[in-house]
């Protein structure tokens, strides 16, 4: 009979599964209630990903009191970007696309260059999740809608 022999996973393997995730969070005023939302969504984050076996939180990327609507302005949305793009992060985070962005052209141009880095983004309060293509629609169809929300006397 032949022997077989059992080769056991190395920590390589283990840790290349795991997900790097960050989370992305923004108030655009600083104004008391927007400023409570801005606190409970850092606080969300650091609970959700503390005893994940399958996600490491990388970092709470949080601009606060900045508008969404060009993320050049937004420091920690750049330096979140700048971790995407040198391999820290897998996966990204956030409570909605008005959060991640109000400007639908932006944001579309950011989840694609995302997606061609190998970087998804999961919009929880949408439950939009960009490792389905399909959903680049929804993407830009609550894009649209996060941004008419900012100038909503130019409705016909």
């Amino acid at each position: 009979m032949q022997a077989v022999t059992v080769i056991q996973p190395t920590l390589t393997e283990e840790k290349s599964r795991i997900q790097r995730v960050a989370a992305y969070c923004r108030v655009s005023t600083d104004s008391a209630d927007q400023l409570h939302s801005f606190a409970a969504q850092i606080r969300h984050y650091m609970q959700k990903f503390s005893d994940s076996p399958t996600e490491i939180l990388v970092d709470v990327y949080a601009d606060e009191g900045v508008s969404g609507v060009s993320a050049e302005k937004r420091t920690e949305f750049q330096r979140m970007l700048k971790d995407c793009r040198n391999g820290k992060i897998n996966r990204i985070v956030t409570k909605s696309i008005s959060r991640f962005a109000r400007n639908t052209k932006e944001c579309l141009e950011t989840v694609r260059e995302l997606r061609s880095l190998g970087i998804t983004i999961y919009f929880e309060k949408e439950g939009i999740d960009t490792t389905n293509i399909a959903d680049e629609f929804m993407i830009t169809l609550m894009g649209g809608l996060a941004q008419e929300e900012l100038y909503p006397c130019h409705r016909i």
